[in-house]
């Protein structure tokens, strides 16, 4: 069997059971486990690991919504398909809401089926590793926390070479905390350097802008890391290829204040951790996660958030895969000015867009 993983296979007809389970096992070389119904799905589902989960519409003895919230308080990261006969089914518009990976009509083309088992897998597979990267990356920053108060003990006992080992420590901990924003970029490959790219065009806006040098490199440094926060949210939000739900939105709308959190404790970092925190308010007050607008929000802020958004729309995602050509997304960009963007932030990138 394929890597040994396991798909529990929830039916109320024996017939089909037999049936699906030769042909999955047969076509992905994965485990499949069946059971006749939800209520017996779920009690093996909560003895037994499972990374994948294929169950039907409308079975009776555990209404399909409960029987997926019942899974999901068991493994949040439980792949789960469902089969259905029609979408009118009073629960399909419920279920989706629920974190299905997908739905096939019970009709559909078993190679299908067989396609969306093998990504569902891979699905798991990275949601794995991902979750392993996270928990080795937040016991890095706990340990390095401790190590900061540990030193900063050590330096008040003595100021000998205090600037030496200040630097040597600023440097270390800007090291590490660029490295863990760089691999919050790598968890989705659309987002890949997306930071650094941020970075380069908000300096060449702030260099047009005549800022003074010290505010240019925190600015840069704001850049670097202003996606941080992305650690609290989980995988499948991020690389969703459709809409968010308002619950999801919610994650998403809470990194820059999570970011702030994990930097405040870095007092070198003071002047970074604002700009990171305000870098999606919008200049008419609709941003988050303050709401102020104007000149409330910190110049760098704004420059970050221009440099953020254009990145972003001539650079593939998950949920576009085709970008915006330049001459689009300096439309959108004029568009927006007076609302999302600084008037004079948006003057500036006009003058200097051909230069990125």
């Amino acid at each position: 069997m394929a890597e040994g993983r396991k798909i529990l296979l929830i039916n109320d007809d024996e017939i089909t059971l037999r049936y699906l389970k030769d042909k999955i096992s047969i076509n992905t070389g994965f485990s499949v486990v069946t059971k006749t119904g939800n209520l017996a799905g779920f009690g093996t589902f909560k003895e037994e690991e499972f990374d994948l989960v294929i169950t039907k519409l409308g079975m009776g003895d555990l209404e399909t919504p409960e029987f997926i919230r019942k899974l999901k308080t068991v493994d949040p990261d439980c792949i789960v398909i469902v089969l259905f006969d029609s979408e009118d089914d009073p629960s399909f518009n419920e279920v989706a809401r629920l974190g299905v990976y997908d739905f096939v009509n019970r009709n559909a083309n078993l190679e299908k089926i067989f396609f969306l088992v093998k990504k569902g897998m891979e699905v798991r597979s990275l949601l794995g590793s991902h979750k392993r990267l996270l928990h080795g990356l937040k016991e890095q920053n706990q340990t390095l926390q401790k190590q900061n108060t540990l030193l900063a003990k050590r330096i008040e006992e003595s100021t000998k070479n205090l600037a030496r080992l200040y630097e040597d420590l600023r440097s270390t901990y800007m090291r590490t905390i660029k490295v863990l924003a760089q691999a919050i970029d790598a968890r989705d490959h659309y987002t890949h350097s997306h930071s650094e790219h941020v970075a380069n065009i908000a300096v060449v806006i702030a260099e047009e802008m005549k800022l003074s040098t010290s505010e240019i490199e925190r600015i840069r440094e704001a850049c670097e890391l202003h996606d941080l926060g992305k650690i609290g949210v989980e995988d499948n939000i991020l690389s969703k290829p459709s809409a968010l739900t308002e619950e999801e939105w919610a994650q998403i709308r809470r990194h820059p204040d999570t970011a702030a959190q994990i930097l405040e404790p870095l007092t070198f970092l003071n002047g970074v951790v604002d700009l990171v925190k305000q870098h999606h308010e919008h200049y008419d007050g609709s941003g988050y996660p303050l709401g102020i607008k104007g000149d409330q929000i910190l110049l760098g802020a704004r420059i970050l958030n221009l440099a953020d958004a254009y990145e972003a729309m001539t650079s593939a995602r998950s949920y576009r895969k085709n970008p915006l050509t330049k001459e689009q997304a300096v439309a959108e960009i004029k568009k927006n000015s007076g609302t999302q963007f600084d008037p004079k932030v948006v003057e500036a990138f006009l003058r200097i867009v051909n230069k990125i």
